[in-house]
């Protein structure tokens, strides 16, 4: 029996693919529109990762805004001794919040 492994990406495409794609570029965009549409996905791929930087730099500040000053190395030497076991997972429930609301339509559907 042989078992046939498919990958998980297409190859690169080498020289002459990448003529052909060019190729049907030109005829489907024109030869003048090219530049503009290059520009474009440029612009996109800027504003997206201004966007993603922006969300990185509000994480990093609510992670520090969640400590006190003095307290962020308090727990960092904490930590370090072996005192606190936050990376051990739990099987209970104790420590679980629901944060989504309630509403009117789900309490009726679970009463009836």
């Amino acid at each position: 029996m042989v078992v046939e492994i498919a990958p998980l990406f297409a190859p690169i495409p080498g020289g002459p693919e990448l003529l052909i794609i060019l190729f049907i570029a030109i005829l489907l965009f024109g030869a003048n529109k090219i530049p503009k549409l290059a520009r474009s996905t440029g612009e996109a791929m800027g504003e997206f990762q201004k966007g993603r930087e922006k969300v990185e730099t509000e994480l990093e500040e609510m992670r520090e805004a969640g400590f006190e000053e003095g307290e962020e190395e308090e727990f960092a030497a904490a930590k370090a001794e072996g005192e606190l076991d936050i990376d051990s997972d739990s099987d209970s429930d104790d420590d679980f919040v629901d944060t989504e609301p309630v509403t009117e339509e789900e309490t009726e559907t679970e009463s009836n």
